[in-house]
């Protein structure tokens, strides 16, 4: 099998769906009973059969997490270069048809921003892009990795899918890890979303991990964006692709990210709700799933959610994240990617993580736990 696209064609979406669905308690049960799951498992405990063992699965999951990654939760912040994009996302304030001040920070403004980061103390920055290639293409970003690659220890990005070669010279450049979400991976779906740009090539992106993995990337994010379709369905996908790429590249680390659609310039409702209920039920059963994987929460989230679900499998978190270009210091009102839910600061974050027992950290966790 060449690449992720093969195993994935062999699959069919109404009926992975529907064997979720048909899950029965006696197969939760047999899974909790067991001392590694696999995918089959998996469907069970994000079925709504699993509901009724949610304590069941929550314990498991908070031993497991302390037991790989112990009371150490990593904090990392993103800085938006770019709300350019060429994409139209019928969920994203950067679509290309939303009517929006356009804008791009240069090195000077770049630096800024860092200065602020600095001062916070984050040694662990995420660069977020739109999908401009023109503007922002492999170019821009590699010259935002070498100004800023002396003032943190891992630099990781979340910009449009690159081809091979253009990852191989950012891995190059210093780049630690990847952030690509499929957003959905129902075909159909996908494409009422993505009706026009680069980003409107299914294929391509879900792809990208695959081509990250051969340029040698270190760490792969995934993720899907829940909302746009079934959430236990993109889930099962979501986990089928990380153990497609946890064998088939196997010195890689992975991460997977739990973003739900969040209130943006354009409005779109979310299509299948996901309660918190849901989110933390998801979450435990990719820990038990995955006693390895990185596990991470975004400040979309709200701050009693995110109180409560550090003891629960998480291990990584963002904070005082500002999601428009600029907004920590340049151009503060400038418009966001979609609006933030917890707006601690990064203080109080620490503070909150400490009361539980659990130490905030920030310069390089990932080495502590490789």
């Amino acid at each position: 099998m060449t690449n992720f696209k093969e195993l994935f064609d062999q699959y069919n979406w109404d009926e992975t769906l529907s064997g979720i669905l048909s899950k029965t308690p006696q197969e939760v049960e047999f899974a909790l009973a067991k001392d590694k799951i696999d995918l089959e498992d998996f469907k069970a405990l994000i079925s709504p059969a699993g509901k009724p063992f949610l304590e069941e699965m929550v314990q498991r999951s908070h031993q497991l997490t302390r037991k790989r990654f112990g009371n150490t939760i990593q904090m990392y912040a993103p800085m938006y270069l770019s709300n350019e994009c060429q994409n139209i996302c019928t969920y994203c304030g950067f679509s290309f048809t939303n009517k929006i001040p356009r804008r791009t920070l240069t090195n000077e403004e770049i630096l800024k921003e860092v200065g602020f980061l600095k001062s916070k103390g984050y040694d662990h920055i995420l660069l977020v892009t739109g999908e401009a290639n023109r503007t922002v293409g492999v170019d821009y970003i590699s010259n935002a990795m070498q100004l800023i690659r002396k003032h943190f220890s891992n630099i990781t990005i979340e910009v449009q899918p690159l081809d091979q070669d253009e990852y191989e010279r950012l891995v190059a450049d210093g780049l630690y890890a990847v952030l690509v979400y499929q957003e959905t991976y129902h075909r159909e779906e996908y494409k009422k979303h993505h009706p026009k740009g680069k980003k409107s090539n299914f294929d391509y992106r879900l792809e990208t991990p695959d081509r990250l993995g051969r340029a040698g990337i270190h760490k792969i994010g995934l993720g899907a964006l829940f909302g746009l379709e079934d959430w236990r369905a993109d889930s099962f996908f979501t986990a089928l692709h990380l153990k497609y790429l946890q064998k088939t590249y196997w010195q890689t680390k992975y991460s997977i990210s739990f973003p739900r659609l969040r209130p943006h310039s354009g409005g779109l409702e979310p299509k299948v709700e996901m309660t918190d209920s849901d989110l933390v039920q998801l979450i435990a059963a990719y820990r038990i799933l995955d006693e390895d994987v990185e596990l991470s929460i975004s400040t979309r989230e709200s701050e009693v959610f995110r109180n409560n679900i550090v003891q629960m499998g998480i291990t990584s978190m963002s904070a005082e994240s500002k999601t428009n270009p600029g907004g920590y210091v340049v151009e503060k009102q400038s418009l966001e990617q979609f609006e933030i839910s917890d707006e601690r600061s990064t203080e109080e974050i620490a503070k909150m993580l400490q009361k539980q027992g659990l130490e905030a950290v920030w310069k390089d966790w990932e080495n502590n736990w490789a």
